[in-house]
């Protein structure tokens, strides 16, 4: 049992520190310029979704970077069963769309090196379960920080940022149940 749990517990972090990463295109730097960039995380396609980020860097602003941001994806077996209340019961859960509002504070400048930052986020989820025909949709609203480092591989404004993050959640409205069956939401 503790190999199961120490092998889940890999699973998630790796998931969280190298396959959540970020891709963007930035507009050429000019100086005390408003500047914009466009982030994807290749982590939500890997899951049969999809995410696109705006990302804005307001004038005469050398550390703070402010975003919203679209994002969908099928969430995988490891991160329901995370959940013990979930584990081995037959759910199919998918982050249906969230929407998110992000701050950055880069510790050097934008998009370079490490930087810490706040999400908050409301999003639908869908739930089936192999047992019971139908779904049903709920919402929640999230709050989250995050740590990450920013890198850039190539001598262009394209950079890779792994990132990690705790947050709280809430079910704000909708059902979480099929049936006699209750999907327990975590906090």
């Amino acid at each position: 049992m503790k190999n199961s749990m120490l092998k889940k517990t890999i699973v998630l972090t790796a998931m969280l520190t190298t396959g959540l990463v970020s891709f963007a295109q930035q507009e050429e730097k000019q100086p005390n310029k408003t500047e914009f960039s466009v982030e994807i995380d290749p982590a939500t396609f890997a899951f049969g979704g999809y995410s696109l980020h705006l990302k804005i860097k307001p004038k005469n602003s050398e550390h703070l970077l402010l975003g919203i941001g679209a994002y969908a994806m099928d969430m995988p077996n490891v991160l329901v069963d995370f959940n013990p209340k979930n584990k081995a019961k037959g759910w199919d859960v998918r982050l249906n769309q969230g929407l998110g509002f992000f701050t950055e504070h880069h510790f050097t400048e934008v998009n370079k090196k490490w930087f810490i930052g706040t999400q908050l986020s409301i999003q639908e989820y869908k739930i089936e379960n192999e047992t019971i025909s139908g779904n049903e949709k709920f919402t929640n609203l999230l709050t989250m920080a995050y740590v990450g480092y920013t890198i850039k591989p190539f001598k262009n404004n394209i950079y890779i940022k792994p990132w990690a993050g705790i947050g709280y959640s809430s079910k704000i409205a909708g059902k979480n149940n099929l049936g006699t069956l209750k999907y327990n939401v975590p906090p």
